[in-house]
């Protein structure tokens, strides 16, 4: 339950930020254009707050956290006054309406180069793509990958770490083949080639990574616990961080993973545990619990172990000055602009399928986890969201910024605006395309946490 209150106040704080930067976009712009704002509003319904200036702004803090809007005079909606026909939106000229509509998404891309700054001022943490185990006849073995070896770059972009391959990796769902460099522990670098033709995978039951049969390198777990969580089987049976499991069921224990394995394949089953705790052995009695997977039910123990030490090298902060941070930002939020429409467009020929849709309980759940790593996660987190908004706004599709821009370019052209009724028509045909995408992306956040 506090796990879901976290996740729950992470996005509420990520998307109030996020949906304020965007309409502060459309505000400035529209402000600067000469255009009167009614009504500047971050979340829809009821407003919990609002405060009106002596501009006649309207600023509102609604009850409804997902989305925002701004408000502005338009001969359309309102009865202007003729004093007042010149801060009207649609006398405004065709081209400061488009600079208006367009300040929303472009607002979005400056502050996910401006959050991704500070994430490399503050440093992140981060590890290097040293692959451990490659699953036998996998994508990744046929192509030669060993153990061991270190992915330096795919196609033509460095990859420092593991998140850097998991973009350029996905960038190439579609693709026949992808180009891959290694290198191996004696630092020698060879070119690889991925064989990709029909490769997919499926998010709710795999990564990008192991779908290609790559895991990467972690540290091994030890027999000594790390983490009992509250209210669990473990906890409930006394098992306390610090205890090392010496046997189950009066067997010795080679490893946490054949743990794991008896745990996974026994649920319901009485165990008896003995532990080493300050010194003294004693046995532990733990009635595994039950969970539903997709694959069936399992059993869940409710604690984890502590780990080995990294091998020094493996674990780096990506940390720079203010000019060198600054050329780093520009370069993370040009790819992930990039790499997003490349998906807008593979979601459209049919490359990536419609169950890699994510909603707002995934973003929910990414917000939460972030937050948890810490700022220099969040910020980053914050910036890939605010990418994303971005693209969808400027997609073509009529109740989205893109929509009003496509009109508004048929104007410009033109000369004379698109008929009201054919608005009206791309309206409705926007808005059923529009729900049905948040539909989809709705019930495969609900598949993925049923």
């Amino acid at each position: 339950m506090l796990a879901f209150f976290w996740s729950l106040g992470a996005f509420i704080i990520a998307l109030g930020i996020l949906v304020a930067v965007h309409e502060w976009g459309h505000f400035y712009v529209a402000r600067r254009c000469g255009v009167q704002v009614e009504r500047f509003s971050i979340g829809f319904g009821k407003p919990i707050w609002r405060k009106l200036s002596k501009s006649g702004t309207e600023y509102v803090i609604a009850i409804i956290p997902l989305g925002g809007y701004v408000r502005m005079l338009d001969e359309r909606i309102d009865d202007v006054p003729a004093d007042k026909a010149d801060k009207a939106f649609n006398n405004k000229p065709v081209l400061q309406r488009m600079a208006i509509i367009a300040a929303g998404p472009g607002v979005n891309f400056i502050f996910a180069f401006f959050a991704l700054w500070l994430m490399y001022l503050v440093g992140l943490e981060t590890v290097k793509p040293v692959v451990k185990e490659v699953e036998p006849q996998s994508i990744a073995a046929l192509a030669g990958i060993q153990p061991g070896d270190e992915i330096i770059k795919v196609g033509s972009r460095s990859t420092p770490d593991w998140e850097a391959v998991n973009l350029e990796v996905v960038s190439n769902i579609g693709s026949e083949t992808a180009v891959v460099m290694v290198k191996n522990a004696s630092n020698v670098e060879k070119e690889l080639t991925f064989t990709l033709n029909g490769w997919n995978f499926d998010p709710d039951i795999e990564s990008p990574l192991s779908s290609l049969g790559l895991t990467p390198f972690r540290p091994d777990p030890t027999l000594t616990v790390g983490f009992v969580g509250e209210g669990s089987a473990a906890a409930q049976a006394g098992l306390q961080p610090g205890d090392k499991l010496v046997a189950l069921d009066g067997n010795a224990l080679a490893s946490w993973n054949a743990l794991v394995d008896y745990i996974v394949d026994n649920p319901g089953q009485t165990i008896a545990l003995d532990v080493e705790r300050d010194g003294q052995l004693q046995t532990l009695r733990a009635t595994i619990a039950r969970r539903d997977t997709p694959q069936g039910q399992s059993g869940y123990l409710g604690v984890s172990p502590t780990f080995e030490p990294w091998p020094q090298g493996y674990v780096f902060t990506h940390q720079y000055g203010i000019i060198e941070a600054i050329t780093k930002a520009l370069d993370k939020t040009w790819r992930l602009m990039t790499l997003s429409v490349e998906m807008i467009g593979k979601l459209v020929t049919g490359d990536v399928s419609v169950k890699n849709l994510s909603g707002p309980i995934s973003i929910a759940q990414g917000a939460g986890t972030s937050a948890g790593y810490g700022l220099a996660y969040f910020l980053s987190f914050l910036a890939l969201i605010s990418v994303n908004l971005g693209i969808i706004n400027l997609l073509p599709l009529p109740m989205l910024d893109g929509g009003h821009l496509m009109f508004y370019t048929a104007e410009l052209i033109t000369g004379k605006p698109v008929p009201e009724a054919v608005q009206e028509w791309g309206y409705r045909i926007g808005g059923v395309l529009l729900f049905t995408i948040m539909g989809i992306a709705i019930i495969n956040d609900i598949a993925r946490i049923t």
